[in-house]
């Protein structure tokens, strides 16, 4: 059976059952706990904690998850992905622990004519949590379980919660007897590769406190509704119906192992381990990126974007080392998007930018191998220099940390260069680092927002969003909120939060920033600083108490300041005309990744790679400038979103859009998006929108910021003073300017240049009386002192050079120190006959470089460093002749 066909059937399954099916949310979803969606269970959270209401008693979706716990460790077992689908159904306050039982029992064991799984009964074993004995008699008595086959297990096994305060309960584990050439008899607590888990029923009757339940600790409480919570892994499903070894050779992520073998030549379970994990680290991680940046992630160096990057740089990494020898991330991703896109269409809809992310962070990870490996080529000379066949844990740590150097290629190259690698060193700086990572993540893990003060709020008196026809709304008082309490009332000079039946202020969301205004009744003044929302649902309006005092359920009249709405209008809608040019100019592929706008100001991110000319930034300019002049009417209307996608509207990442959605247009075909933000009436209201620039913010992620309106007649104004202050300066025309300027830059050069001759010149004729000023130190002659006034850091090689090759054929050592910035930069020479006598300059450096606080090292006839400690400088040339004496005859 394939993987699709066992996603639909347990839709289906539920479905009949009574369950309503919810799209699975996007990976990414705004939880301070989250990196990314992790479980079924996630988006639906504000259910079981309490905080909202279900919309329906019973659901069931297959959520779209990625762990990436240690990813180091992907490949090494065949039963783990980072990416995975986890099949769920869901009771909130509904059906519990039989329901759960019984539903699962139909689906798995009902034969695959009649549109179950077909499993063999005899086969099936289950777990039950060591206090949950009702578990297992339901077992029992739904599904004729013996009891031999019925094994009870720990809360570290069988208790689930969310690793924070918050609901949980025991759970009950179904596994699967693959047959003894899988392993041992027993049941799973004897061998989980043989019995094979497949679906995880928790029954969710817990409030956990700040010590989980699973290590032993009591709940402090009981969820005032027994929910139901279960996982099916879909890829462990597959395996078994596929009658495969494993989820790597499932449907659909064996064809990415075979474009492996493909493209490097190597073959799977032919014998090599190594490589068997390789080829499994490329399935798994192409599928996991794939997923990842149709959901919007790009790479860069922080958050989600580094673990993307982290993903397709072992891709890369691991297919060079089965011996592809040239780009391979286009096929990958082309297998990826051929495979999983029935269930996902995004990715074949958005293919080419997935592709261009993909393909752009492949050939950024090839350059950083091409100077990693100019890097390792420098350390292991060292190494070898100085007499070494080993390679420091710290010089592979830092190829590693620094320049993202992968490990595996460094002990190769080494191999090759006949050295070894102190492998001990490197991962006890690796465990070090993930340490710090840890305690960091740890430190900035919080709890889950306590949100139930609003529950009652959001179960009865939703706000109604009155902005988009009015900016002065009456209204009343539904609660007020003040250090997370429900209050009564509030008085002058206090911080609180007002809940209304009715706002027109804009609660902040889609990249607009929310408005600001006054609440006021006779007597009562109160200041709004700042909206936000709740569950889509409840305006959250932070205010300060200006005068009087607010009480609940009193009247009020809610205003918005109508100069920042008018702004912030401008704002959203010059977004909208920025997005538009942008994709005109560059093509479809210029997606949007993020907004932020404000009265006068936006910014707009967006997936692009490379920075852009300034000839199209001057066009994205025009053409948005364009399309204001042909003051478009802005058409707002509602429709449903299976027609919005149809029409062509834009939609944003990560967004969980309902099934009836606000669709803004403006031009026509020129702009359309789904968006829940305020806009103009027309096009032209935005005013001029100004480019002030555009920058990288992460791999693949390009910013533009403009101004619009009065703000960019400001910002214009500004620059043609700036202009004119200039053009007055040069005694030119300001139309003059540009020439005038060039043609200062051109003299300027030409003066730096002759300063250059005489710099040079100077160097030069110091070398001498340097020179001349060497002492012998038994049959060598020494030059250690302070460079002369006026030579710099950059001279000193130079210089030293110079005095060196005055010297002739002695045996000579030249040592020069500069210092100046608090720094102490250093320069060490020897001749050839000083090198015959032992005195070598890398051995000579790292001697003396401690004495100024510094380091450095080189190669026996030149070699350098830099220090901190201008003081120490005297030390450090008596500690180089003592050296020379040592060594002299």
């Amino acid at each position: 059976m394939q993987t699709h066909e066992i996603r639909r059937r347990f839709l289906d399954h539920f479905v009949k059952a009574g369950h309503v099916e919810v799209p699975s949310a996007s990976l990414i979803l705004d939880d301070p706990n989250l990196l990314f969606v992790n479980a079924g269970m996630v988006q639906f959270k504000p259910y079981f904690l309490g905080q909202q209401t279900p919309p329906y008693p019973r659901a069931t979706s297959v959520q779209k998850c990625v762990r990436t716990g240690d990813i180091e460790e992907v490949g090494k077992t065949t039963r783990h992905n980072t990416f995975f689908q986890m099949a769920g159904n869901f009771s909130f306050g509904d059906y519990f622990k039989e329901g759960a039982i019984t539903f699962a029992w139909e689906l798995i064991t009902k034969s695959q004519e009649e549109g179950g799984y077909g499993f063999d009964p005899e086969r099936i074993w289950v777990t039950a949590y060591e206090q949950d004995p009702e578990a297992a008699e339901i077992w029992r008595r739904v599904a004729g379980i013996p009891d031999e086959r019925i094994q009870f297990r720990d809360g570290k096994d069988n208790y689930w919660d969310m690793g924070v305060p918050g609901p949980g309960g025991p759970c009950s584990e179904i596994y699967y007897d693959r047959g003894p050439q899988y392993g041992k008899e027993g049941g799973p607590i004897v061998d989980e590769d043989r019995y094979l888990e497949i679906w995880n029923l928790v029954f969710m009757q817990d409030e956990r406190g700040e010590l989980s339940p699973k290590l032993g600790n009591p709940p402090v409480g009981v969820l005032p509704k027994k929910n139901i919570d279960t996982g099916m892994g879909v890829e462990r499903v597959a395996l078994l119906l596929q009658g495969v070894d494993n989820v790597y050779e499932t449907d659909l992520v064996r064809p990415v192992i075979e474009k492996a073998e493909e493209l490097s030549g190597s073959r799977y379970h032919v014998g090599s381990d190594e490589n068997d994990v390789r080829f499994r680290v490329i399935a798994d991680h192409a599928r996991t990126a794939a997923m990842l940046i149709a959901d919007g992630v790009n790479p860069s160096n922080e958050g989600r974007g580094y673990v993307l990057r982290r993903l397709l740089r072992r891709i890369v990494r691991s297919a060079r080392l089965l011996g592809a020898t040239q780009p391979v991330m286009a096929e990958f991703m082309s297998v990826v998007s051929t495979m999983m896109s029935p269930s996902y269409p995004d990715l074949a809809t958005d293919f080419e930018r997935i592709e261009r992310v993909a393909v752009g962070e492949e050939a950024a990870f090839l350059r950083t191998l091409d100077t990693g490996s100019r890097l390792f080529e420098l350390a292991a000379t060292e190494a070898r220099t100085a007499g070494k066949t080993t390679l420091a844990g710290s010089e592979a740590f830092a190829l590693h940390d620094t320049y993202g150097f992968p490990i595996d290629l460094t002990l190769e190259m080494a191999s090759e260069a006949g050295l070894s690698v102190d492998e001990e060193g490197f991962r006890t700086l690796m465990a070090e680092q993930r340490q710090r990572a840890k305690a960091d993540a740890h430190s900035r893990k919080q709890a889950h927002a306590d949100q139930s003060v609003y529950k009652e709020l959001l179960d009865t008196h939703p706000t109604e969003f009155t902005g988009y026809t009015e900016l002065n709304s009456e209204a009343r008082v539904l609660g007020l909120i003040l250090d997370g309490q429900r209050v009564r009332h509030a008085t002058q000079g206090q911080e609180i939060e007002v809940i209304l039946d009715r706002s027109p202020l804009y609660a902040e969301s889609g990249g607009q920033m929310a408005d600001i205004g006054r609440i006021t009744a006779a007597g009562l003044a109160l200041s709004v600083n700042d909206v936000q929302k709740i569950g889509k649902k409840l305006w959250i309006h932070k205010v300060t108490v200006d005068e009087g005092e607010i009480v609940e359920g009193s009247d009020v009249l809610a205003q918005v300041d109508p100069q920042w709405r008018r702004g912030a209008t401008q704002g959203h809608s010059g977004t909208h005309l920025v997005h538009a040019a942008l994709r005109q100019i560059l093509g479809p592929n210029a997606v949007q990744a993020g907004s932020m706008n404000k009265p006068g100001y936006l910014r707009f991110d967006f997936s692009w790679q490379g920075g852009l000319s300034d000839s199209v930034r001057q066009e994205i300019e025009e053409v948005t400038n364009e399309a204001m002049l042909a003051n478009y009417p802005v058409n707002i209307f509602e429709t449903d979103l299976a027609k919005a996608r149809s029409m062509g509207a834009l939609a944003l990442f990560g967004e969980n859009y309902g099934d009836r959605v606000r669709v803004v247009e403006m031009g026509g075909p020129f702009s359309m998006e789904l968006c829940a933000g305020t806009h103009v009436h027309s096009s032209a209201d935005v005013g001029p929108v100004t480019i002030l620039g555009e920058s990288s913010v992460g791999s693949g992620v390009r910013r533009v910021e403009a101004y619009v309106g009065m703000d960019s007649y400001k910002y214009l104004a500004r620059e043609r003073a700036l202009l004119e202050g200039v053009a007055a300066a040069l005694k030119v025309s300001p139309e003059d300017v540009p020439t005038r300027v060039e043609s200062l830059v051109e003299r300027l050069k030409s003066a730096e240049k002759e300063l250059e001759k005489h710099r040079a010149a100077a160097v030069l004729a110091s070398a001498g009386s340097l020179a001349a000023s060497a002492e012998r130190l038994g049959d060598v002659l020494v030059v250690a002192q302070q460079a002369p006034d006026g030579i710099g850091a950059a001279d000193v090689r130079t210089l030293v050079a110079d005095v060196r090759g005055r010297l002739g054929s002695e045996a000579a050592v030249v040592a020069l120190f500069s210092a100046s910035d608090g720094k102490v930069p250093f320069v060490i020479a020897t001749t050839e006959a000083a090198r015959a006598v032992g005195l070598k300059a890398g051995d000579l450096v790292r001697n003396v470089a401690p004495l100024i606080e510094g380091r450095g090292g080189g190669k026996p006839d030149m070699a350098q460093g830099s220090g901190s400690n201008e003081a120490g400088i005297a030390a450090a040339i008596a500690a180089l002749r003592e050296s020379v004496s040592a060594n002299a005859k």
